[in-house]
């Protein structure tokens, strides 16, 4: 579990005082501070909670009904006390145990936390953004309470093993043991001062309404008499005979939302149950919503998040959609329902075929789950695919929060790969900065006459790959490159090793010909001077000459090379490594040694350019007793132009330093 957690610090009979975890005490500073100007979701998250432990009880209660201890009517109650300033949300659902509610409420149990809160600024702006994609639940109750006391009894637990917690929102929480007849949880808010708005019966069922009125079980409250519409407040305080029990009404719909028509629901209703299932504060990105009958009946009603939840890149974080059973809630997260690549989608999945007492195991193995699984798979991409074509901004939104995602399906999902090699964004030479902007389809339109493939380059970074020497031929001619700068590229490109019929080639491996390639206009706007000189020299360069300076380079650097050859992608570089066409790139190479993996890359063939002064100055000056520097310093600069680290970086130095005085010495 992430974070420190206190042990007992006092204990008075059965009632313990203990500390929250680290993480907790720093979020519950948060919801104070950052999170004021959205006070009322404090009353969302509470419900979304209660309707949680609803459909929990619903579930467990398949197999157990005396877990109903004789009361199925599954509801949530909202009520408030003008007198003492308190809020109560209650629900008869599963309930909680007293290790239970120090697991849940005492700690926050979730990886990723740490780096959560280390990502936050100090801007409340933004730092309420972060929460938001964070989740809040429970902690939200500080935003307008200075006191919360819980209350609750498992399902099926004795009436001795109720548990009171409460806290005041500081360093500790109390928590003991004490009878309950009542199952299910009742969490009492303690208003601060100046939150006297939300005792108010229009106030608070305003904002149920606003975001709760999906939730698919009652939420009851009491009907206000009509003589306390004015001046109620001030007859509860100063007391009077006792009244009768206000009538409870429902005050939500209480239905399942996925069930309606879409025709019937507003995009309102939408994006409350969209905040409600992925606990987000802003509305989503895309919804979709569909029903499939036939052979198979099921509901799917999915949302596209705008921003990435913070443990978007933890992939043993629970993620997924809700599966729901003729209604019934069966379990969260129901990975097998959403491949990991599309674990950014949020939603419920309803299936009218699936047994009531599927486990996930059974989800496993299971024709009708797989049928689902690739229908829903379809939707999302699909949708996915329509916002790209008909709106490239909000297409452009998603693709900075979840490209790096989708990418993975490439590689995990052979079924889709087409599908998804049309969704992929790269930069490119062409776009002018490091946007991933450029689809495959854009790529393949603006290709040369005579090309025959797709060029690539991989790097750690954009500025690297710009100015790495492999591009200098490209540029020359006008070619465009895509510009691959996330880990998982190497992965991408290993496994779509072709887009519409065109190959896709590393410019960094291989031998290259670009001589079928036409020039055109761009090939003038991207030169520079000598280029075409320098590319044309290259070519006509009789191999004969250079076989001399080719072999004395080979032998000063031995095993660090697997050969010397001259290069046809060098312009104005002197040198560049190359990888065998089916070898491990240094890309790729590096990315590997970084995760821990002891791999080796193999030899890399040094191409040099026959034009470069360098190179010409050295094969006229074969003998001279700075050759072997020349060339190690040759060898030791193509490694630093593609990103690389040298093995010996003093050796370079030496060298460089060396080449340097002699130079000095003679021009002194």
């Amino acid at each position: 579990m992430a974070g420190e957690q206190s042990t007992t610090e006092k204990q008075i009979g059965n009632k313990e005082t203990l500390g929250f975890q680290t993480e907790v005490r720093q979020l519950l500073d948060l919801m104070i501070h950052s999170l004021y100007s959205n006070k009322e979701i404090f009353l969302r998250e509470l419900v979304s909670n209660a309707s949680d432990a609803a459909d929990k009880l619903r579930f467990e209660a398949l197999g157990a009904d005396a877990l109903y201890e004789g009361d199925g009517e599954l509801r949530i109650e909202v009520t408030f006390d003008p007198g003492a300033r308190a809020i109560t949300v209650r629900d008869n659902g599963i309930g909680m145990s007293r290790d239970e509610v120090i697991e849940h409420i005492g700690t926050i149990a979730k990886s990723g936390t740490r780096s959560f809160l280390d990502s936050l600024t100090g801007d409340q702006a933004k730092d309420a953004q972060l929460i938001g994609q964070f989740g809040v639940g429970f902690y939200s109750s500080f935003i307008v309470a200075d006191r919360v006391t819980l209350e609750t009894r498992r399902a099926g637990a004795p009436v001795e093993e109720g548990v009171r917690w409460e806290s005041s929102g500081g360093g500790e929480y109390s928590i003991q043991t004490l009878p309950r007849p009542e199952r299910g949880t009742a969490v009492t808010l303690h208003l601060r001062e100046g939150e006297d708005e939300f005792l108010d019966h229009y106030r608070l069922r305003a904002i149920i309404n606003r975001y709760s009125d999906h939730i698919p079980f009652p939420i009851l409250m009491a009907e206000p008499a009509p003589s306390d519409e004015e001046g109620g407040k001030e007859s509860e305080k100063k007391g009077g005979p006792e009244k009768a029990a206000p009538e409870m009404t429902t005050v939500n719909r209480a239905t399942a939302l996925w069930a309606r028509s879409r025709s019937e629901i507003e995009p309102e209703e939408y994006e409350a149950f969209y905040k409600h299932v992925a606990h987000d504060f802003e509305a989503p990105l895309e919804t979709i919503h569909s029903r499939v009958e036939g052979s198979q009946e099921y509901i799917s009603l999915l949302f596209i998040p705008k921003r990435a939840p913070f443990d978007l890149w933890d992939r043993n974080a629970r993620h997924g959609v809700k599966l729901y059973v003729k209604r019934v809630f069966i379990m969260d997260d129901a990975e097998h329902l959403m491949p990991p690549y599309l674990r950014f989608v949020r939603g419920v999945i309803d299936s009218a075929d699936l047994p009531l007492n599927i486990s996930r195991e059974i989800l496993q193995s299971n024709k009708l789950v797989d049928a689902i699984r690739a229908g829903s798979v379809k939707k999302v991409l699909s949708a996915l695919d329509r916002m790209a074509r008909n709106e490239p901004e909000k297409y452009a939104e998603f693709w900075s929060q979840f490209g790096r995602v989708l990418k993975e399906g490439v590689i995990e999902g052979p079924a889709n790969r087409d599908d998804i090699a049309k969704l992929l964004r790269f930069a490119s030479t062409r776009s002018g900065n490091d946007s991933q902007s450029v689809s495959l389809e854009d790529y393949l339109g603006r290709m040369k006459p005579g090309q025959e493939a797709i060029y690539y380059l991989t790097g750690d970074s954009y500025a690297t790959v710009l100015g790495s020497p492999h591009l200098e031929i490209f540029k020359a001619k006008g070619v465009e490159v895509l510009l691959l700068t996330d880990p998982v590229d190497e992965w991408v490109v290993g496994s779509l090793t072709e887009f519409d019929g065109k190959p896709l080639h590393s410019v960094s491996k291989g031998d290259l010909d670009l001589s079928k390639i036409e020039e055109g206009p761009g090939a003038d706007a991207e030169r520079k001077d000598g280029e075409e000189e320098n590319a044309e020299g290259a070519s006509e360069t009789p191999a004969g000459e250079m076989k001399p300076l080719l072999d004395a380079v080979g032998k000063a650097l031995g095993e660090r090379v697997k050969e010397v050859r001259v290069s046809s992608r060098l312009t104005t570089s002197p040198a560049c490594l190359v990888a065998g066409e089916h070898e491990m790139g240094a890309h790729l190479e590096r990315i590997l040694k970084a995760a821990g993996q002891d791999v080796d890359g193999g030899q890399r063939i040094l191409e040099i350019n026959p034009t470069h002064p360098l190179v010409k100055r050295m094969q006229a000056n074969l003998e001279d007793h700075r050759f072997e520097d020349l060339a190690h310093i040759l060898h030791d600069q193509a490694v630093l132009s593609e990103g690389g680290q040298l093995d010996d970086p003093g050796a370079f130095v030496r060298r460089l330093n060396g080449v340097l005085e002699s130079l000095a010495g003679a021009t002194g």
